[in-house]
């Protein structure tokens, strides 16, 4: 418990909501309660109202009605289905409640595959977190832990906001993070962009690239980003509710890459020089390529030439 408070304290310590879904997670047959929470939040996204332009007061959006010219109360909509040009079947709470498919309420999991097998940042769409019910402690754990120990990943689906959904289930800082998943048809193919793949790259642009990259390597700390949008508005709000100039920053003048290796060298020089500013101790862990040491077989660090 104390591990995952301070896990969870160190990803931001966003207070818990209440779930949003409860059903079960059918694993062979064994089935356990569980409770779905969203595992993010956003704490610094910017809301904007729509103001009438003559008396900079909101506007309202009325749910109407043109068939019978009048509007219609958010309580009386009704969810309706289109099955030909202006036909619908209405569909009540207690219909969708009938769906004659299992993973209505319940995350079924279909296997397990290894976590490299996943190809994530093109597949992963939102990250919430499974909780037990008190019944259900013991096969909670068994599943996750058989998830450390084998290093995989279980594949899943379930109907969640009126859509079936392919997931997985991983182990993460003592709980089980589910991760909603875009189904393969959902994915476009990158055959549409236009990439060059017979583009030559010289040994040593790619030597140079790679020393730039080693300078700039760093241990990834969340807490060193933050999002500054919101602090940026309220810069040009506060200047506008006094009244005062509002001066844009300057722009940097856009460059064509005429030499790319002069362009790499002039980058590499470039992280020197901050790294020699700023020092190694206060890099949050970022490394140079001339500070780092290279240990051979033998366990001695080969003694770096002169450039």
């Amino acid at each position: 418990m104390l591990a995952r408070q301070a896990a969870r304290g160190k990803r931001g310590g966003c207070s818990m909501p209440r779930s949003i879904w409860k059903g079960t997670i059918s694993f062979g047959m064994v089935a356990m309660p569980v409770r779905l929470y969203l595992a993010t939040e956003s704490t610094s996204k910017v809301s904007f109202n729509l103001l009438c332009p003559d008396h900079k007061s909101r506007i309202k959006n009325k749910r109407w009605c043109p068939e019978g010219d009048h509007e219609v109360a958010w309580g009386d909509v009704v969810r309706g289905y289109e099955v030909e040009k202006d036909t619908y079947v209405v569909l009540e709470d207690e219909d969708l409640e009938k769906l004659p498919l299992s993973s209505s309420k319940s995350i079924d999991i279909e296997g397990f595959i290894k976590d490299e097998e996943l190809p994530g940042p093109v597949y992963y769409q939102s990250a919430y977190y499974l909780e037990p019910e008190r019944s259900a402690q013991k096969p909670y754990a068994l599943l996750k832990k058989t998830l450390e120990k084998t290093k995989r990943v279980a594949i899943a689906k379930f109907a969640l906001r009126e859509r079936e959904r392919l997931v997985s289930l991983r182990s993460l800082d003592g709980a089980l993070l589910l991760n909603t998943l875009h189904w393969p048809d959902e994915i476009r193919s990158v055959e549409d962009l236009d990439i060059p793949d017979d583009m030559k790259v010289s040994p040593a642009e790619l030597k140079m690239a790679e020393d730039l990259v080693d300078m700039m390597a760093m241990k990834f700390e969340p807490d060193r980003f933050k999002d500054e949008y919101k602090q940026a508005l309220m810069k040009i709000v506060d200047a506008k509710r006094e009244d005062r100039e509002i001066v844009a920053p300057e722009a940097e003048p856009e460059t064509t890459v005429v030499d790319l290796m002069a362009a790499l060298k002039a980058s590499v020089e470039r992280a020197k020089a901050g790294e020699k500013k700023v020092g190694r101790a206060t890099r949050g862990g970022r490394e140079s390529i001339g500070s780092r040491k290279r240990t051979t077989a033998a366990g001695k660090t080969p003694k770096r030439k002169a450039s």
